[in-house]
């Protein structure tokens, strides 16, 4: 597992369900509209300070790509950050899974990892 990028920092903004793709998405970013809401993670400097967001992940990228058949990849991962009172969003994707975790809980999160046996490139 890697961390996708050290000085980056994330954010998970919530827009109307019927609201275009916003121009400021831009980079690694990850789109989810449901019949409810839009759902956007992307650099949170890039989320303007009037969208509603919560702002200061840093992510995780499992190596991947990862085989469909695989099971409990994810299950691993965030049943030992709970064990760690550490909480999580996730992203799974074609290819891989990202996990965004609090800046201030990182260094929690990793050190509950690597107890875990998984091993993060900095």
């Amino acid at each position: 597992m890697q961390v996708y990028s050290q000085d980056t920092l994330f954010a998970v903004a919530r827009l109307e369900a019927a609201a275009p793709i916003p121009a400021w998405a831009d980079g690694f970013f990850s789109v989810t509209r449901t019949v409810n809401e839009l759902s956007i993670v992307c650099a949170a400097g890039a989320v303007p300070a009037d969208v509603q967001a919560e702002r200061g992940f840093r992510m995780l990228m499992v190596d991947g790509p990862l085989d469909f058949s695989l099971t409990g990849v994810l299950s691993s991962i965030t049943g030992a950050l709970a064990e760690a009172g550490v909480s999580v969003f996730t992203i799974s994707t074609y290819d891989t899974d990202y996990v965004l975790i609090r800046d201030e809980k990182f260094s929690e999160a990793a050190g509950a990892l690597r107890v875990a046996g998984w091993e993060i490139a900095e």
